[in-house]
């Protein structure tokens, strides 16, 4: 079930980065490391990679823990969602600076300045509960902490595009990634 969910999320998302205004610069994540940390946590949460290494299940979530942590998934990948949606043309998978690219600081870019992140890792952490794995755990530390660099890297980015004027007042004002939580 939880496949199945990741797997319709994933798709629709791919399909919708065709609706992505003109980019007038971008890093190149693949040449800024970011993609190590990432590319291994999705390794490590894949069952071929549990059965390999001979990795157990720690508990057993039973049904209805683990329709509890579908649901759990299902708000987080929503959250995304609403983001995105909320972002508009602005979205991009990589870091980009978009043709009259302003900071968007409402909706969800009100509540954590990286909310595509944040669900992400909601849902990623119901799953890793879910699957109940170290394998599964190690990936979903992975990937979080590789999102975590990305998300640094795209505010130098911003504040070098947009100026330190603009990001560095919202900045002080939302969270990161954990709503409520600066750090």
């Amino acid at each position: 079930m939880l496949s199945l969910i990741w797997l319709a999320w994933v798709t629709s998302w791919v399909v919708a980065s065709f609706w992505s205004g003109r980019t007038r610069t971008h890093v190149r994540t693949r040449d800024s490391g970011l993609s190590a940390p990432i590319l291994l946590g999705a390794i490590m949460l894949m069952p071929p990679t549990s059965v390999l290494l001979g990795a157990k299940q720690l508990y057993h979530p039973g049904s209805a823990g683990t329709y509890a942590l579908a649901v759990v998934v299902l708000l987080g990948l929503s959250f995304t969602w609403w983001a995105r949606i909320h972002l508009g043309r602005f979205w991009s998978n990589a870091i980009t600076h978009k043709e009259d690219h302003r900071i968007v600081d409402t909706g969800p870019y009100g509540l954590v300045r990286h909310p595509i992140y944040t669900g992400q890792i909601i849902g990623r952490l119901a799953s890793g509960i879910a699957i109940a794995t170290w394998t599964a755990m190690l990936g979903v530390l992975l990937i979080s902490f590789g999102e975590w660099q990305k998300a640094r890297m795209e505010e130098r980015f911003l504040t070098a595009e947009l100026g330190a004027e603009v990001m560095v007042p919202y900045c002080r004002r939302v969270p990161m990634i954990v709503p409520f939580l600066r750090f």
